[in-house]
C-alpha cells in the first residue's frame, strides 16, 4: 500500500507543476469585509488603484472589481487601513482658585491651603509677599484627549468661579500636556444700592495656550481682586488619567 501512495504521488507532482501560474492581467472580483473604518472613505483613498470599486455601507462590505493584479493590491491597501483607532487619553484637570490679600479676611472668605500646595504658594510669597493666602476653591474636571470641557463651581456669599478649555491635548512623548484657550474666571455679586438689586465683579486669567508637564503643579496667572490689596491666583495640575 505505501508503495502504491508513494508512486501516485510522484505521478501527481508533475502535474501539480505544470498548473499555470495565476494571470496577474485576469479580470477578477472580490469581496473585502471591513469592521473599523467607513465603508465610503475607501473609494477616494482608493481611487487611484485602476480597480472598480463598490460599496455596501449597510454591510460594510467592499467589492473590489479589475486585473487580479491590482485588485490584489487595493485588498491589501485596504487591509492596512482597516484597524483600531487609538484609544484617546482622558486628561484629568484640577484648578485651584487663591486668593492672596494684605487686608482683613472675612470669616469664610476661604479655607487654609491645603498640604500639597504649600510649596508652591511658598514660591508666591517669595515673589508676591502678601500677609495671607487663602483657597478660596478647587474645580475638578476631565477632557478627552482634543476635547474641551468647563466646571462652575459656587462659593459662598454668592460667589461663583468657572473654569474652562477649549482643548486639552496630550503631546506625542506622553510627558507635556496643552491647554488651548484656557479661561479661568471669578464672580463677585456687588450691591448696587438699597433695592436696585445686585451686580457681578468679573475677574480672571485667559490665555491662549498652557504647556504644562504632567503631574506639575502650575502657576498660570494672576488677577486683581476687589481692589489693589487682593490678588487671584490659579495654579493648575494635568494629569492624563488612568
Amino acid at each position: 500500500m505505501k508503495r502504491i501512495l508513494l508512486a501516485l504521488a510522484l505521478l501527481a507532482a508533475p502535474l501539480l507543476a505544470q498548473q499555470p501560474a495565476p494571470n496577474p492581467e485576469e479580470v477578477i472580483q472580490k469581496l473585502v469585509t471591513v469592521k473599523y473604518i467607513d465603508p465610503a472613505s475607501i473609494r477616494n483613498l482608493l481611487g487611484n488603484f485602476g480597480v472598480d470599486i463598490r460599496l455596501d455601507e449597510r454591510t460594510k462590505v467592499v467589492v473590489l472589481s479589475g486585473p487580479r493584479r491590482k485588485v490584489t493590491t487595493a485588498e491589501d491597501a485596504i487591509k492596512q487601513l482597516d484597524v483600531p483607532a487609538a484609544a484617546q487619553k482622558d486628561i484629568e484637570l484640577t484648578v485651584f482658585f487663591v486668593m492672596a490679600t494684605d487686608g482683613t479676611t472675612v470669616p469664610g472668605s476661604g479655607s487654609p491651603i491645603p498640604q500639597d500646595l504649600q510649596s508652591t504658594v511658598a514660591t508666591l510669597k517669595a515673589t508676591f509677599p502678601f500677609k495671607t493666602y487663602l483657597l478660596l476653591d478647587a474645580l475638578s474636571l476631565r477632557a478627552r484627549s482634543g476635547v474641551g470641557a468647563d466646571s462652575t463651581g459656587q462659593l459662598s456669599g454668592g460667589r461663583l468661579t468657572a473654569f474652562r478649555v477649549r482643548s486639552a491635548s496630550l503631546e506625542a512623548d506622553g510627558s507635556m500636556i496643552r491647554l488651548d484657550n484656557l479661561h479661568a474666571g471669578l464672580k463677585i455679586p456687588t450691591s448696587l444700592g438699597a433695592g436696585k438689586g445686585i451686580t457681578f465683579i468679573d475677574t480672571g486669567i485667559s490665555t491662549d495656550v498652557v504647556d504644562v508637564k504632567e503631574g506639575q503643579k502650575l502657576v498660570v496667572g494672576r488677577s486683581s481682586l476687589e481692589g489693589p490689596d487682593k490678588a487671584m491666583f490659579l495654579i493648575l495640575i494635568a494629569k492624563v488619567a488612568n
